[in-house]
């Protein structure tokens, strides 16, 4: 590591352990706590742990008990472990976008800038110190895509299998992991034999380990928390129906419908627009994995049924990896930043409003919501018409 990156990483680790301090200070003696509330979920299921009982005692955890046993520490030793691993992902995180950034054929001086944004980015920070376990997803993913960039496809294998069911979103990277490791189609074979061509042996061997790892894991947690655990870590977020207010666009049709039968129906339906995008792109940027990732992760969180802040994070740690190969420019990339924050602005004031005065916002909040899937969608398109793949992306494309 040389020396202007240890003093990125310096002040990144400063700036975090200041956060964490003022935190512990703030949840003392402010009303308006610092610490999320999905911490305490999750110490509260660690703690279940440790007394030999089901984590999914505690309601409202919706997450893999191995969360809440990697999370044990806060009980057994310091309640302040959980954030020291999550910041310190956050940390490894930036790393892993370093070295990504190399491989991909970016300078040492440009990758150092890229890597800053994560570093320094305000939603990163604020995510990690508070508690939330974001970052040990984006670590999971960002590894799966270093291996897999440096071909080391049993390690990619092993990482994607755990970071699917840490979190059940990267199963969408299935599709284009699949198109990139089967290579693209040949013009000269028919559709029987481009379709057998994809089964080659790197595609099965990676099915095979990521599949093992996900069955294993699931199989040895059902076996002990029955169905709890399929019910609570999957299932529940196939089915969500969730009415309070959030960034999605379908947040309202789901409040005011959610007394009706086919709500849950409806619900599922809500997939169907995600499911026909994810493909597309797939189809689209399958010769540049990081990237399609990128579109695949942005596309899945701005279609959600349910979208939250800590949701931005997703596509965020991907985010550096497209702005190295990037052709817009200072100004219009600014504007497209500041039109982002903006597009929040105007969804957290009516938002503040229902949350803290109790006014009926639910319709302003919904409209601000349809707005900001619009920004979303112009920077989107945006990123794609001003992206440049590398050259032997292209011929591979061709």
């Amino acid at each position: 590591m040389d020396a202007p990156l240890c003093v990125l990483f310096s002040a990144a680790v400063l700036i975090r352990l200041v956060l964490l301090c003022f935190g512990v200070y703030q949840d003392q003696n402010l009303q308006l706590k610092y610490t999320d509330v999905d911490y305490h979920v999750f110490t509260d299921a660690s703690r279940f742990i440790t007394q030999g009982q089901s984590p999914y005692e505690r309601s409202t955890y919706r997450y893999t008990p191995l969360l809440a046993l990697v999370l044990t520490p806060n009980v057994l030793l310091s309640a302040h472990c959980g954030k020291l691993l999550f910041v310190g992902c956050d940390l490894l995180s930036a790393l892993l976008l370093f070295r990504l950034l190399l491989l991909r054929g970016a300078a040492r001086s440009s990758a150092r800038v890229y890597c800053g944004l994560w570093l320094f980015n305000p939603l990163t920070i604020g995510v990690s110190t508070r508690g939330n376990a974001e970052s040990l997803l984006a670590v999971l993913v960002l590894s799966s895509l270093l291996c897999l960039e440096s071909r080391r496809r049993t390690s990619a294998a092993l990482l994607f299998g755990l970071s699917v069911h840490m979190k059940i979103y990267p199963v969408t990277y299935a599709l284009p992991i699949t198109l990139s490791l089967a290579g693209a189609p040949s013009r000269g074979r028919g559709l029987i034999q481009n379709l057998l061509r994809c089964f080659n042996k790197d595609l099965l061997q990676f099915a095979a380990v990521s599949g093992s790892v996900f069955f294993a894991l699931n199989l040895t947690f059902y076996s002990v928390y029955g169905w709890d655990f399929l019910q609570e870590s999957y299932l529940f977020h196939l089915t969500r129906r969730d009415t309070r207010h959030n960034f999605s666009p379908y947040f309202y049709m789901l409040y005011v419908t959610a007394e009706h039968r086919w709500s849950g129906v409806l619900a599922l339906v809500c997939f169907l627009p995600q499911l026909l995008l994810l493909s597309l792109s797939s189809l689209a940027f399958r010769s540049d994995l990081p990237f399609c990732c990128f579109i695949h992760t942005a596309v899945f969180v701005s279609f959600n049924k349910v979208c939250t802040s800590q949701y931005f994070l997703w596509y965020l740690c991907l985010l550096p990896l497209v702005l190295s190969r990037l052709t817009l420019g200072l100004g219009r990339g600014l504007g497209l930043l500041l039109l982002w924050f903006v597009g929040q602005a105007l969804w957290l004031s009516p938002a503040y409003y229902l949350e803290f005065e109790g006014w009926n916002t639910f319709a302003l909040i919904w409209i601000a919501g349809l707005l900001f899937l619009l920004i979303n969608s112009l920077i989107l398109g945006q990123i794609i018409s001003h992206y440049r793949p590398a050259e032997g992306q292209l011929k591979k494309r061709e």
